[in-house]
């Protein structure tokens, strides 16, 4: 009797408490909003990039381009970076040929004569204006100026050659002949130098001052390390110019007959006792005697292509800037993984462009990750999501409209944690009429009453409807109004059981 009495007491303190309680009204769970799935994409874990959404391409690294207009030799190493090799060169660039930028570099802007690695220079304003196949008959005018011991590949006056026979000329044998008939057709000789001059500058290499097209040796004349790099990376782009610079045999016209030449720069050939560079590219190489041994060269490996520029070795003899060529590379593509650059060859605009478009991109996969702002950008009309008691919020994506395609709207899809699109409104209908509490109304008229004294409760939202979705309002609080109706009941049942007891004599005892 005892038990029981206590049983029946702890029913009915239970049943006082859950009466006098106020009974919460459950809120329908409003479907992810694109501020919402926004938030969720961009959290983080471990550093304030990463993302659970699609991932933004990391920002550039900023590259101060005073580093290079300073004296001696400029490198960043980090941890695992190989020892720089020894280079006698008065200045020399190792450069991505992909990025532009600069892996390590020595007096990149000191200016010295190029001899002909100023080709160069001249394939990349002459190359584009004609046609290989075109045919051109030498006039005696177009060889006359060529200075006294310069390299000839042996063009003849009133012969016919195919341009790209003088195209073979000027890489493969240096030829300052070829270079001569094919300036006259390109406007003369002055005309010529100031068309370089310009292409120079378009390019970013300022200190390059071109006063004879073909590289001779001429007061004034100057070139670095840092503009040879420019041109040789410019020239990479273009098929036709790569094609030929990487040539390393030809036959040459004259006349009824033809005569072999071979491209002069060893590193490609491997001839007079220097060892061929493997995946070497080409480009060109130089020397007079003011300028010493130039030379420009590309190589890839391993689907990474690096330029060195190289002038005038001081030790070595006159094959040393193939073997420092060939250190650098090795260096290059050893250490391209860990060194920070020193620089960039880029023009300084495009360069300012590029950064600015990568820190961009990288604050929009931070604090863009809000795909709500860009939709409302994108001329999207944000609908009105209700919240308890009516109110119309306007968190809630446009009518119509899920996240996914406000996203889609800004050029950047969100994606959820898995991979899948995120959603915030189910496929069929509209966000406002599945979500809208009883009696509210959207700009197409009244929205459906989704409560269960509606009609029928809801199964009149059908699949739409998720479990986490649960009808808001009356619909939400009957059950628990209920359970509070029972209790109530059973405490007035104990009461009354209780003053009929006293009244009978059974004794209770608490």
């Amino acid at each position: 009797m005892i038990v029981t009495s206590a049983v029946r007491h702890a029913a009915a303190g239970s049943a006082a408490l859950l009466f006098v309680l106020p009974v919460p009204a459950a809120v329908a769970s409003p479907a992810p909003t694109a501020r919402s799935v926004a938030s969720v994409s961009s959290v983080s874990f471990g550093s304030p990039a990463s993302a659970l959404g699609e991932p933004t391409p990391p920002a550039r690294g900023h590259v101060d381009p005073a580093r290079l207009d300073r004296r001696g030799v400029q490198v960043q190493p980090l941890a695992g970076a190989p020892r720089l090799p020894s280079a006698s060169a008065l200045s020399w660039v190792v450069a991505d040929a992909s990025t532009g930028e600069v892996l390590a570099a020595r007096d990149a802007h000191r200016k010295l004569p190029p001899a002909s690695t100023l080709k160069t220079l001249f394939a990349l304003t002459a190359l584009p204006h004609h046609d290989p196949s075109e045919q051109h008959t030498v006039a005696d005018s177009e060889l006359t100026g060529i200075g006294a011991g310069s390299s000839l590949v042996g063009i003849k006056e009133g012969y016919t050659y195919k341009v790209s026979d003088l195209w073979n000329g000027v890489f493969l044998s240096s030829g300052n002949d070829a270079v001569h008939v094919l300036a006259a057709m390109n406007g003369g000789w002055d005309a010529m130098a100031r068309k370089m001059q310009e292409k120079a500058r378009s390019l970013g290499a300022n200190d390059t001052h071109v006063v004879s097209p073909d590289g001779y040796d001429a007061p004034g004349q100057v070139s670095s390390a840092y503009d040879l790099a420019v041109f040789g990376r410019a020239g990479l782009q273009d098929p036709v110019f790569t094609r030929y610079c990487s040539t390393r045999y030809a036959d040459f016209p004259a006349g009824s007959w033809s005569y072999g030449i071979a491209n002069t720069n060893r590193l490609l050939t491997g001839e007079n006792g220097v060892e061929r560079y493997p995946g070497l590219i080409g480009i060109k190489n130089g020397y007079t005697s003011n300028a010493g041994n130039t030379l420009v060269s590309a190589a890839k490996r391993d689907g990474r292509t690096l330029v060195v520029s190289v002038m005038n070795p001081q030790e070595g003899g006159g094959y040393a800037v193939y073997e420092e060529a060939r250190s650098l590379l090795d260096w290059g593509f050893e250490a391209a993984e860990h060194v920070r650059p020193v620089g960039s060859l880029l023009p300084e605009r495009a360069t300012a462009e590029a950064d600015a478009r990568a820190v961009a991109a990288a604050r929009d996969g931070r604090d863009g990750a809000a795909a709500a702002p860009r939709a409302e950008a994108a001329g999207a009309e944000p609908a009105e999501e209700v919240r308890p008691g009516g109110a119309p919020a306007k968190d809630a994506p446009a009518k119509g409209t899920s996240a996914e395609g406000a996203s889609e709207k800004s050029g950047k899809p969100e994606k959820g944690e898995k991979g899948a699109p995120a959603r915030s409104a189910p496929a069929s209908g509209s966000p406002e009429k599945d979500a809208a509490a009883p009696g509210a109304s959207g700009p197409d008229g009244p929205a459906r009453d989704a409560t269960a004294e509606g009609a029928p409760g809801t199964a009149s939202l059908g699949k739409d409807v998720s479990p986490a979705a649960a009808p808001s309002g009356a619909s939400a609080g009957l059950p628990l109004g209920l359970i509070g109706a029972a209790c109530a009941a059973a405490l007035g049942l104990w009461g009354w059981r209780r003053r009929a007891g006293a009244g009978t004599g059974d004794s209770v005892q608490e």
